[in-house]
């Protein structure tokens, strides 16, 4: 949730960043406009409340009074308190009207808060998808020409090694969905393994969170805005398979309030990820690149918000860490205004070079959300200057299927054998190749 005060005081800020990621900038007078209107039935029901207090300090004297007086008298105060009481009644209903009032004034305002998206880091390229800016080039592509072969595509070569097999998934679950068997099974362990040591030699809590999660961290996180025709819902239970375990991480310390001096907190979550992949019809379906359930490892922190940058640019380093150390050639782009996510201020994908492909395709994502989750999420930190937000990120470590992907067509060989990196050896029992079974 963007910060109140910049939308009170700068909407021109808020409008050009919703016009930036191609988004509606007449939501920011929608929100001021919720804004304005729960500030008034506040002041409503706060006068209307000062106003029964008032007349509830005038009853009770007189009560009193009627009590001692003699019988002269008694009519007159009588008469007093009868109209002070039903007046005391009338504002008992008029109090209880703008309350209610107030109650729906907050929902719609908060309703109008939570459309906008978080404000974009005025540094990030503006445009839509192909509008990204690379920032580097690292590792070389193979020249398979010169080395006598053309390149298997990852399908041909998972099937080669008795590795994938979308035909028996598309099967038993439909389209998108595959089964990984032997070495492949074998290869996605041998991935999460090396990731979680990797992430956990790095200062991360590794965590296996739930992959169902309720509305409220489902919304707080930002996945029900845009995103939501990707996401599956479970009417029944109303609940929702995360699409990454960004989700449950983000909302592991939901209603809390953190330990300044703790930050930042880091985890690393292994989960299984669903995503509907709407709007993709055709796109990708070969293969295991673009699935409808996959296993991830995702770097996640908190982390005061002043530190928020540095902090984005270390989950970047840890990603092509992880990269360099699979020897994939890959480059890191700027990803523009109009691809960001809604809770995203800034993202850089990593995107590895897929040689039947003939370009860079993403593996990896880390996003600077500042305090746009924390704030719907209401998650604070408390410090020596009190109570204050704090920031989420979250990054990529290993999207398996699309490592595998990489991983596959990269070190293959003509033979149809994959040359294991040294840093996976460890994982595969130390074998240099994989090869396809002889029966």
């Amino acid at each position: 949730m963007i910060d109140l005060k910049v939308l009170r005081d700068d909407p021109d800020r808020v409008r050009a960043s919703q016009e930036a990621r191609g988004e509606d900038p007449g939501l920011v007078d929608v929100a001021l406009n919720a804004d304005q209107a729960r500030r008034t039935a506040i002041a409503e029901f706060d006068s209307l409340r000062s106003q029964q207090k008032a007349l509830g300090k005038q009853i009770g004297p007189l009560q009193g009074r009627l009590r001692k007086a003699d019988d002269a008298d008694r009519p007159a105060i009588q008469t007093q308190v009868d109209e002070l009481m039903a007046g005391a009644a009338t504002m008992s209903e008029n109090v209880k009207a703008a309350e209610a009032t107030q109650r729906e004034a907050d929902e719609a305002a908060d309703r109008a808060l939570g459309a906008l998206s978080n404000l974009i880091d005025t540094r990030a390229p503006v445009g839509g998808e192909d509008d990204f800016v690379v920032l580097e080039e690292i590792g070389t592509a193979r020249d398979f020409a010169s080395e006598g072969f053309d390149p298997k595509d990852h399908l041909e070569l998972g099937q080669l090694l008795k590795a994938i097999d979308v035909e028996r998934g598309a099967k038993v679950s439909g389209s998108r969905f595959y089964y990984l068997t032997g070495i492949g099974a074998r290869l996605e362990l041998a991935l999460v393994n090396l990731a979680m040591e990797f992430a956990n030699g790095n200062g991360f809590t590794p965590v296996i969170p739930p992959a169902l999660v309720n509305p409220p961290a489902m919304e707080g996180t930002g996945f029900l805005g845009q995103a939501a025709e990707n996401v599956y819902h479970l009417a029944a239970d109303d609940m929702y398979l995360v699409g990454t375990a960004e989700v449950p991480l983000a909302a592991y310390h939901m209603d809390e309030v953190l330990d300044g001096e703790s930050l930042p907190l880091r985890y690393a979550g292994y989960s299984p990820c669903f995503r509907r992949e709407a709007g993709s019809h055709g796109k990708d379906t070969r293969g295991i690149f673009r699935v409808h359930w996959f296993d991830k490892v995702e770097m996640f922190s908190f982390c005061a918000p002043e530190n928020a940058e540095a902090e984005h640019q270390r989950l970047l380093g840890w990603e092509k860490q992880f990269l360099d150390a699979l020897e994939i050639p890959y480059r890191v782009i700027d990803v523009a205004s109009g691809d960001l996510g809604a809770s995203a201020a800034r993202k850089f994908d990593c995107e590895a070079w897929i040689p039947t492909q003939g370009r860079y395709r993403e593996v990896t994502s880390t996003s600077n959300c500042t305090e746009f989750q924390s704030k719907r999420l209401r998650i604070r930190q408390r410090g020596s200057d009190g109570i204050s937000p704090v920031a989420t990120l979250n990054g990529t470590l290993c999207a398996v299927t699309r490592i595998i992907v990489a991983v596959l067509e990269n070190h293959q060989r003509a033979d149809g054998s994959i040359r294991v990196p040294a840093a996976l050896r460890p994982y595969l029992g130390g074998a240099e190749f994989l090869f396809p079974p002889t029966s």
